[in-house]
Formats: structure tokens, C-alpha cells, sequence
């Protein structure tokens, strides 16, 4: 009776072993470390800004700013709720964040600090900020004037609303 018993512990110990040996195998191979940091896709009048909680439903100024430390996405409306989310917020992270901004021209997702901006815009927030992915494609009135992203958050931040 005594061996059956200690056979059955040593089976059970191999089970355990095995089982914890395949758990450890699966997590770190499964687990490369890399963190997604590409653009969502947004869900058009579903997805509400971080910010001012307004559903994100103007496809030409939309934003969206990751987390690199955990890739947690943040949705906004206007690049100026980016901006003043990250003042009121403290978000410590702000200067490595990656940013993301609806190109008015293509439509797709560009870099927000290397986009080239355009004011006098009609945006959700009325900050009237545009990014475009050149300049080729900007549509230029006298009134307009093309910056860089640290003149749109210098204008933002002035504003402050």
C-alpha cells in the first residue's frame, strides 16, 4: 500500500513538473516584450475623448496618444484635448509619448510631432489645428500659417481651455 502511494506522488510530482516547466516555456515564448505602439483604429461615434468625453465622430482631426511603458491607447477628438490632457493630468510619460493625428489630406494615422500643421481650421474643439503629412497637399489662404507641433502646443497651452 505504502509504494502505490508513494508511485502516486511521484507521478503527481512529474504532472506538477511538467506542467509548471510547459507554463514557464509558453509565458517567455509567448511574451516577446515588445509593446504595440501603432495606431488604432477608432470606433466612430462609439469611442469618447479622454478628455472633454465628446464622442470622436470627425474623422479629420482625431488623435491618439500610447502609453510606451504599457501601450495603453488614449483616444481624443482634437490634438488640443491631447495637449491639455497631458497638463491636467500630469502624465509623466508626456515626452515619450507616441502621437497620433488623422492626416486631413489621406486620412491615415501620421507622427503628431512630425506633421506639418496648418491653423485656421474648423476642428471639433475649435483649437483650428490640421496636420498634414507634406506641404504639397496643404490648400494655402493669406490668413493660414503653417508651424511644427511645439508652436500648436505653445497655442494650445495660451489658450488653455
Amino acid at each position: 500500500m505504502q509504494i502505490v502511494q508513494s508511485l502516486w506522488i511521484w507521478q503527481k510530482l512529474l504532472v506538477m513538473k511538467y506542467f509548471s516547466f510547459l507554463f514557464l516555456f509558453l509565458f517567455f515564448v509567448g511574451c516577446d516584450g515588445k509593446i504595440d505602439t501603432s495606431a488604432k483604429e477608432i470606433n466612430w461615434d462609439r469611442d469618447v475623448c479622454e478628455r472633454c468625453k465628446m464622442l470622436l465622430s470627425e474623422r479629420n482631426y482625431a488623435a491618439q496618444t500610447i502609453n510606451p511603458h504599457n501601450g495603453k491607447v488614449y483616444k481624443f477628438d482634437d490634438i488640443g484635448c491631447v495637449i491639455l490632457w497631458f497638463k491636467e493630468q500630469n502624465i509623466t510619460w508626456k515626452n515619450e509619448a507616441i502621437i497620433y493625428v488623422k492626416d486631413i489630406d489621406t486620412g491615415g494615422w501620421i507622427d503628431a510631432r512630425k506633421a506639418i500643421w496648418s491653423d485656421f481650421n474648423m476642428t471639433p474643439m475649435s483649437y483650428g489645428f490640421a496636420a498634414h503629412s507634406s506641404k504639397e497637399k496643404i490648400k494655402m489662404i493669406p490668413e493660414r500659417n503653417l508651424v511644427d507641433y511645439s508652436k500648436v502646443e505653445e497655442s494650445v497651452l495660451k489658450a488653455g481651455r
